[in-house]
């Protein structure tokens, strides 16, 4: 059985305070929230100030990128490593903001993908198609293809140890959401193609969605049979609005 996963996704939003008040309100809640795992990924200015408010409360915390590289001559960005040494689990690869405004192919997605999982993190995949994609009609020959550069790199096997978020990039803070049915289409789309190499895979690992979820309509597109939780933008910036969600899941 996959556990499901609650991940916020923070972006480049917060201060130290706004960050905790609501990361007190959100370890305040979790005892009302029976989802398997509950994280937070959050700018990497402020994940000494996480690691110190969420270490023993049950909530995991990662970061929003990595470097592909493992240090040297590389201004500005963060190696695998310094996540951990602030005690972060997992770690966001691949996301559509970085794809479209930092010009992230899918290769490097991948190397960033291998990268963190060399050095124990959990890689968090996103894949996803634009409005145009969309309306091309080649929605599954994206996701495809932004998942086989991870698989050719990496084996299927690799995926074992990350988790994949599909977020389809027109419901990305648009207060647009795909359909459960939508999602879910996509969702039984992504693992069958992770099936096709490795049915043992495809049945372990976890696929979130991302894109407008909000608790009003988590429970329903949760409740498919291929999405095992959420990968959370906006929503995850309010306490309230974020542990309605993960009550969804549980």
């Amino acid at each position: 059985m996959r556990q499901p996963l609650v991940a916020g996704n923070w972006k480049m939003n917060g201060s130290r305070e706004s960050i905790r008040e609501l990361l007190d309100g959100i370890k305040a809640g979790m005892g009302d929230v029976n989802v398997a795992e509950v994280a937070v990924c959050a700018p990497a200015v402020y994940i000494a100030d996480v690691e110190a408010q969420l270490s023993g409360s049950g909530v995991a915390w990662g970061g929003q990128d990595l470097s592909s590289e493992a240090s040297g001559a590389y201004t500005g960005e963060i190696a695998a490593s310094m996540w951990l040494d602030f005690g972060c689990r997992y770690v966001i690869v691949g996301h559509s903001e970085r794809r479209t405004y930092h010009g992230e192919t899918d290769e490097m997605v991948a190397r960033k993908y291998a990268a963190a999982r060399a050095a124990g993190l959990v890689p968090i995949l996103c894949i996803g198609e634009t409005l145009e994609e969309r309306e091309q009609g080649i929605t599954e020959e994206v996701v495809a293809r932004q998942l086989d550069a991870v698989i050719a790199l990496e084996g299927v096997a690799a995926l074992n140890d990350g988790v994949i978020a599909y977020e389809p990039v027109w419901a990305i803070g648009t207060g647009k959401t795909a359909s459960p049915e939508q999602a879910q289409e996509v969702h039984a789309f992504i693992r069958g193609r992770v099936a096709a190499s490795d049915a043992g895979v495809a049945a372990g690992v976890r696929i979130l969605y991302g894109g407008s979820m909000k608790p009003d309509n988590a429970e329903e597109l949760i409740a498919k049979a291929d999405i095992d939780g959420g990968l959370i933008g906006g929503a995850s910036l309010n306490a309230g609005d974020f542990l309605g969600i993960c009550k969804a899941a549980g």
